[in-house]
């Protein structure tokens, strides 16, 4: 298990798909775009470190994002996902920048 909390609550193991999905679909909305940017530089930060250290110690483990789908190692590419989005995500927190939709408009 690569995920750090998970390891000490497990429950945040089954948990963490959904707020995954969650932070999208308040992507895709606009909802409060300060909150939703500060969450996801929190989780997907956190969730870096233990992808971070698995791949440093070469630990064989399947992407959780589309792994189990498509067989995918957890590798640099994954840190570089996970990266990218806490970078997005906090540039766009610090300057205030949100989404913008023509549903939301």
């Amino acid at each position: 298990m690569y995920d750090l909390l998970a390891m000490k609550v497990p429950a945040y193991g089954y948990v963490y798909p959904f707020i995954e999905l969650e932070l999208g679909l308040l992507y895709l909305m606009g909802f409060n775009p300060f909150i939703t940017n500060w969450i996801t530089v929190i989780v997907m930060g956190f969730s870096s470190i233990g992808v971070i250290q698995s791949v440093l110690n070469k630990q064989k483990i399947r992407c959780a994002c589309l792994g189990a789908v498509f067989n995918l190692p957890m590798s640099t590419v994954t840190i570089i996902e996970d990266l990218v989005m806490v970078a997005m995500a906090g540039t766009a927190w610090k300057n205030g920048y949100e989404l913008s939709f023509p549903m939301n408009e």
